[in-house]
């Protein structure tokens, strides 16, 4: 029998996170996309430690599209990584596909100036 959307991605999202992991001085950039919203975070594995977290709910952060929020996300997540002391990161897709939404917010954070 076919595996659901969620069982695939659980699936794929455990045999990125056997190779991804986050320390302090490369923390991993996790993001999460639900259908209207889009978060990412700086982890530190080693210690269990969230370094930073933005996402599209910040009041901070204004889009009128999807994409817009996910570019500002993305823009927002370098500034606090940089502030934090953090240049070169780890990119965790968290099991969704490298296209559009999570694509946008690498990019943005590349442009930044996060290094990954």
């Amino acid at each position: 029998m076919a595996l659901s959307k969620l069982e695939r991605r659980a699936r794929i999202k455990r045999r990125i996170r056997k190779i991804i992991s986050g320390t302090a001085t490369k923390p991993r950039l996790s993001v999460y996309r639900s259908n209207k919203e889009i978060y990412a975070q700086l982890v530190d594995d080693v210690n269990g430690v969230t370094l930073a977290s933005v996402s599209s709910r910040n009041k901070e952060i204004k889009a009128n599209t999807k994409v817009e929020a996910a570019t500002a996300v993305g823009k927002a997540i370098a500034e606090k990584a940089t502030k934090a002391g953090v240049e070169t990161v780890a990119f965790d897709r968290n099991g969704y596909l490298y296209h559009g939404r999570v694509k946008v917010l690498a990019d943005a954070a590349r442009e930044a100036g996060l290094k990954f």
